[in-house]
């Protein structure tokens, strides 16, 4: 018999009532939650990698909320509280910051 490890996939997601974490659900049926505040801090766009190279990237984003998410495929564009739209987060990165 041979087993065969699948890794996680996102099956489902939505903000919290108060907007401060991404709820996630994988197919495995595994319920997880990413603080908005931790999922800003890790955008990945062009414009806050340049921020953090140039040392201009905050260092905390207090009481920053998620105001829309769009389903890419293969991952999520989250906008939040500060007007910051920009950053995709593919779905197995969504799980890595769920699991940190």
């Amino acid at each position: 018999m041979t087993m065969t490890l699948v890794a996680p996939t996102v099956a489902d997601y939505e903000a919290s009532t108060d907007l401060a974490s991404l709820l996630v659900r994988t197919a495995e049926d595994d319920a997880l939650s990413v603080p908005a505040e931790k999922l800003r801090l890790s955008c990945k766009c062009a414009h806050c990698t340049r921020a953090r190279f140039d040392g201009r990237f905050p260092e905390a984003f207090p009481g920053i909320a998620i105001t829309e998410i769009g389903d890419l495929g293969y991952g999520l564009n989250i906008s939040f509280s500060d007007g910051h739209n920009r950053g995709i987060y593919p779905k197995p990165y969504l799980l890595s910051l769920a699991e940190q």
